[in-house]
C-alpha cells in the first residue's frame, strides 16, 4: 500500500503543475489584459514566476526528497536487492547498507530479468501509456487552441479548456484511491485505453456542431480518463518484482510514456487538416 501511495501522489503531484500552470495563466492574462504590451508583460511575468518554482523544486529535490522516510526505506530495499543504481544514491546521501560480501548470495541478489524479458512481460502495460498519451496530447493542448471556433468566452475559450483539463486530470489522479473503483485487470484497462479512441470522431464533431458547453464536458472527461488511467497502471506493473526489476520496469515504461506524449505532440497537426487550415 505505501509504494501505491508514493507513485500516486507523484503523479498526482505532476497534474498539480497542470493546475497551477493554467491557474498563472489565467491570472496573468486578466492582470494585463487591457495593459500596454500586456501579453509581453503577462508572458515575462509567467516565466520569471515558473523559473522560480522549478528552481525551487531543484532544490528540494536535492536537500528534501532523499531524507523522507519513505524514499529511504525503498531505496535501501532496491539496495538490498541488488541494485547498484540506487546503492549509489544511498552512498551519496550518507546512508550505508548491509552488505555481507558472500560472493553466491551477492550473485543471488543481483540476478534478476533483463529488460527484453521485463518489457516482454509487460508489453501490455507499455502500450497502455503510450496510447493514453498518444491520444490526449493529440487533442491537448494543440487541438483546443486551434480547433474550437468563436464562442462566448472568446480569447479565454482555449484558456478555459485547457485549465479544465487539468484539473480534471489532477482529480482523475485521485480516483484510483477509492479501491472500488480502480480497474486492475490488465485486460480491463487495455479495453478502457482503446476506447478512448471515440474521443477523436467525439472532438471532431462538437467543435463543428456544438457549443461550448458540451466542449467543456467533453475535455474534462478527456483529462479525468488520463490521470484516473495513467495511475491504475503505473500503481498494477511493478507488483511483484524485486527492486532493480522494478526500478528497470519503471525506466521502461516512462521511455513509452515519453513516446506517448512525442507521438500525441506530433499528431496535432492533423486536426489542423482536418479543419481545413493548413
Amino acid at each position: 500500500m505505501p509504494i501505491f501511495l508514493y507513485l500516486q501522489s507523484f503523479f498526482a503531484g505532476l497534474a498539480a503543475s497542470g493546475v497551477l500552470t493554467s491557474g498563472l495563466r489565467l491570472i496573468t492574462r486578466a492582470a494585463f489584459e487591457k495593459s500596454s504590451h500586456g501579453l509581453r508583460k503577462g508572458a515575462m511575468l509567467f516565466l520569471a514566476i515558473t523559473t522560480f518554482f522549478e528552481f525551487l523544486c531543484i532544490l528540494l529535490y536535492a536537500i528534501v526528497f532523499a531524507k523522507l522516510p519513505i524514499v529511504k526505506h525503498y531505496r535501501a530495499k532496491a539496495a538490498r536487492e541488488g541494485s547498484k543504481t540506487v546503492a549509489s544514491d544511498l552512498a551519496a546521501a550518507g546512508i550505508q547498507t548491509e552488505h555481507n560480501g558472500t560472493d553466491d548470495i551477492d550473485a543471488k541478489l543481483t540476478s534478476r530479468l533483463s529488460n527484453k524479458e521485463l518489457l516482454y512481460k509487460n508489453i501490455d502495460y507499455a502500450l497502455d501509456l503510450f496510447l493514453i498519451y498518444v491520444l490526449s496530447l493529440s487533442i491537448f493542448p494543440g487541438f483546443l487552441y486551434e480547433n474550437t471556433g468563436s464562442h462566448q468566452l472568446g480569447s479565454w475559450y482555449p484558456l478555459v479548456l485547457v485549465a479544465i483539463y487539468s484539473a480534471w486530470d489532477f482529480i482523475g489522479r485521485y480516483i484510483p484511491l477509492i479501491k472500488s473503483t480502480k480497474i486492475k485487470s490488465r485486460k480491463g484497462l487495455m479495453i478502457a485505453i482503446l476506447s478512448r479512441v471515440l474521443f477523436i470522431p467525439a472532438f471532431y464533431f462538437t467543435a463543428k456542431y456544438g457549443d461550448q458547453g458540451w466542449m467543456l464536458m467533453l475535455t474534462s472527461f478527456l483529462g479525468l480518463t488520463c490521470g484516473y488511467l495513467t495511475v491504475c497502471v503505473m500503481t498494477a506493473a511493478p507488483k511483484g518484482y524485486k527492486g532493480p526489476e522494478a526500478n528497470a520496469l519503471g525506466n521502461i515504461l516512462m521511455v513509452f510514456l515519453v513516446g506517448g506524449i512525442f507521438a500525441g505532440v506530433a499528431l496535432d497537426w492533423l486536426w489542423i487538416i482536418g479543419n481545413g487550415n493548413f
